[in-house]
């Protein structure tokens, strides 16, 4: 079906060249005819006629001209026009078959045009944002089945061991309690994704408004009080007064899992710092944590659905957070960055005041 559609094609291309040199053809003869009558002060088909010749036969004769003209033509462009031409065709029927491997490149001559060199940066771009976009949607599907095949396997696994009656009541308890962690666990995860799949089908923010980010940060840090207590993590809030215009809440998701992150990976007696600046009508949120490093190949995979730089700590968290961030940054017009190196990460999410 697409090889029959890219014949007709071809053909429809073909054939309007040919058209249009035919009546190119005409207009140049129509013109030449034209001076020539001006500089002899004559007709010229009169000097046919002077020699016997049929006007028609004449006319016949130039239209017959102008069509072979025309085909031969269309034969020579076509040899250097519809070859990259059909090179492209070729390419986007590769890429609507699945191959984002496709990459166009033209022949040394036609890759020197700037028209042709264009067209080939473009589709390549194109093949490989696709080749990418392919890749993120198979590891999220890996990762995703992943992440809730294991806490489903340990659910499983203890309870058949609850099965047995020679459990004692502390082994039954102890066994009871890693069920309901990880039952927790699931749950939890399924709130994240749908909550990530609620906020990835946004396009225009609803409830907007102006409010206090800097009360809502201070808010947020005790809303996880029990978790970095937990840990005897300091925490540095020297923060001025700062408002923002945005989705209360989506924003609020953003200081959640960004404390929610440095404290799970901020050892004991560690310190998690907190500051804001305003730049340019910007409002820079930084969130630094001691004791832990992000790899520089993993830094560019940070913000990806189901991706953790640390396997150690894949029970502690579900990998959605960090995308949840970038989500709720980008639909606010913001940018989030990571930088990490000698022990110490910071997290900076950049947001409009307007």
């Amino acid at each position: 079906m697409v090889e029959k559609k890219d014949t007709k094609t071809r053909f429809a291309i073909t054939f309007l060249l040919s058209v249009i040199l035919f009546f190119s053809f005409s207009l140049i003869i129509l013109v030449v005819y034209i001076l020539f009558r001006t500089i002899l002060g004559q007709n010229l088909l009169s000097i046919y006629n002077d020699q016997k010749l049929d006007t028609k036969f004449l006319i016949t004769i130039v239209i017959i001209s102008c069509i072979i003209l025309s085909y031969a033509f269309t034969l020579l462009v076509s040899k250097f026009l519809m070859v990259p031409i059909n090179r492209v065709i070729d390419g986007m029927e590769q890429l609507a078959s699945g191959n984002y491997n496709e990459r166009l490149k033209f022949k040394t001559l036609i890759n020197k045009n700037p028209i042709f060199l264009d067209i080939s940066d473009s589709f390549n771009k194109m093949a490989s944002e696709l080749e990418n976009t392919e890749t993120l949607n198979n590891d999220f599907i890996n990762n995703f089945s992943h992440e809730f095949k294991t806490p489903i396997v340990s659910i499983q696994g203890f309870a058949k061991l609850m099965k047995k009656n020679e459990l004692s009541r502390e082994q039954q308890l102890e066994y009871l309690g890693i069920i309901e962690e990880e039952s927790e666990r699931l749950s939890k995860m399924a709130a994240n994704v749908m909550n990530l799949m609620k906020i990835e089908n946004l396009t225009i923010l609803p409830s907007v408004k102006k409010f206090n980010i800097s009360e809502q940060i201070r808010k947020c840090i005790l809303l996880l009080e029990q978790k970095w207590t937990a840990k005897n993590i300091e925490i540095q809030v020297d923060i001025e007064e700062f408002y923002l215009i945005g989705n209360e809440e989506l924003i609020k998701q953003i200081w959640i899992n960004l404390f929610d992150n440095a404290i799970k990976f901020t050892p004991e007696k560690g310190l998690i710092k907190t500051e804001i600046e305003k730049k340019n009508n910007f409002l820079n949120v930084s969130i630094t944590n001691t004791g832990s490093e992000i790899p520089p190949e993993a830094q560019k995979h940070i913000f990806n659905k189901f991706y953790q730089a640390d396997e150690s700590h894949s029970s502690e968290g579900s990998g959605i957070g960090l995308a949840v961030v970038k989500k709720v940054t980008t639909l606010h017009g913001g940018e989030v960055c990571v930088k990490s190196a000698d022990k110490i990460t910071t997290f900076t999410v950049k947001l409009p005041q307007k």
